[in-house]
């Protein structure tokens, strides 16, 4: 058979790629019931002559599917705050995925979703890997990343936080208090946002002058055992920190419990600040000095990009970056007397 010039039909490209109907047409729609082989030969033929649709697409679903990189906390309540405060709006529902921390485990999900035909997919401090962006585009339908964990691809949108003022604003607050050793417990160093607060702790030093010491410096995990574990090493330390900037509110808590099992006070010798100022945060004894992220916020500004995205309408901003904001409670003071401590 001699291959048309114009864009095929399924029919067309099954004949030419000596597969049925049905094959290609799990292949156009993005279905994984088919082999890598298979699959590739009929992508080339469609790159080369191109597809024409026999009728019209089924319509997506009132649905908008909400991917977390990890379903844990108060994180994902006021993310899923957000989205369905704007899908409400527009009479939508709202799906929820928890990818248990690895986004690259199978396509099940992935699967999944598809099947259910969502208007558009958000997904939460996860980017998702190439073939799941590719499978996406192929039907046609929009992606945008809420607090990405690393840099988003040009052309898929994304709302974030301000991390790096974040980390300066928390830095400089212990700073102005008087604080000359400050320690600072970061998130994965894979993450965008840790390495963003992490900038801009050191960016606070610099501007004050402070040296900044290797040895105040430690990765964490962003959860609460692994902030005990960071905060227990730095203040068992021959010359232990005054402050510790914990860079999310969980590593905060451990930092607390650090403190208790050393007998130390908060904030009489110890000084802690913390990232996000989730809800359950303030009910800390004593209440929490935290950045605060504006997760819903950030959440409902992505769903509405979506939402133009899923109307063929431009959006006013394919990077959007919303500000963070100090919240002083009662865990930051000025510095105890050098002789302040008994272990």
């Amino acid at each position: 058979m001699t291959a048309p010039s114009s864009p095929l039909t399924i029919a067309q490209l099954a004949q030419l790629a000596g597969v049925s109907t049905a094959t290609v047409s799990k292949v156009v729609n993005g279905r994984a019931e088919v082999s890598p082989e298979t699959r590739a030969a009929v992508e080339e033929l469609i790159r080369r002559h191109g597809y024409r649709r026999q009728r019209r697409r089924s319509p997506p679903t009132t649905l908008i599917e909400l991917v977390f990189h990890a379903l844990e906390g108060d994180y994902p309540v006021e993310i899923t705050k957000g989205v369905t405060q704007i899908a409400h709006q527009h009479h939508l529902l709202v799906g929820i995925t928890d990818l248990h921390h690895d986004p690259a485990a199978g396509d099940t999900w992935i699967d999944a979703a598809l099947a259910r035909r969502p208007t558009g997919v958000l997904a939460v401090f996860s980017g998702l890997t190439d073939h799941q962006h590719d499978r996406l585009a192929r039907r046609e339908i929009p992606l945008v990343l809420i607090d990405p964990a690393d840099a988003p691809a040009k052309t898929i949108p994304s709302v974030s936080a301000g991390n790096w003022h974040g980390g300066l604003t928390a830095t400089r607050h212990l700073i102005d208090l008087g604080h000359r050793r400050i320690a600072i417990i970061t998130g994965p160093d894979a993450a965008l946002p840790s390495r963003a607060r992490l900038d801009g702790y050191r960016t606070a030093l610099d501007l004050a002058g402070l040296p900044t010491d290797p040895g105040l410096i430690t990765g964490g995990d962003f959860l609460i055992e692994g902030g005990r574990t960071q905060a227990h090493h730095l203040l068992t330390q021959p010359d232990p920190p005054t402050a510790i900037f914990a860079t999310n509110d969980g590593q905060a808590i451990g930092v607390y419990h650090a403190a208790a099992q050393l007998g130390l006070r908060i904030p009489d010798d110890l000084s802690v600040i913390g990232f996000d100022d989730l809800p359950s945060i303030r009910w800390t004894i004593p209440p929490l000095t935290t950045i605060r992220q504006p997760l819903t916020q950030m959440a409902a500004a992505a769903t509405t990009m979506l939402l133009h995205l899923a109307h063929h309408e431009p959006l006013p901003h394919h990077r959007l970056e919303l500000a963070t904001e100090l919240v002083i409670r009662a865990s930051t003071a000025p510095p105890p007397h050098p002789r302040r401590r008994t272990r």
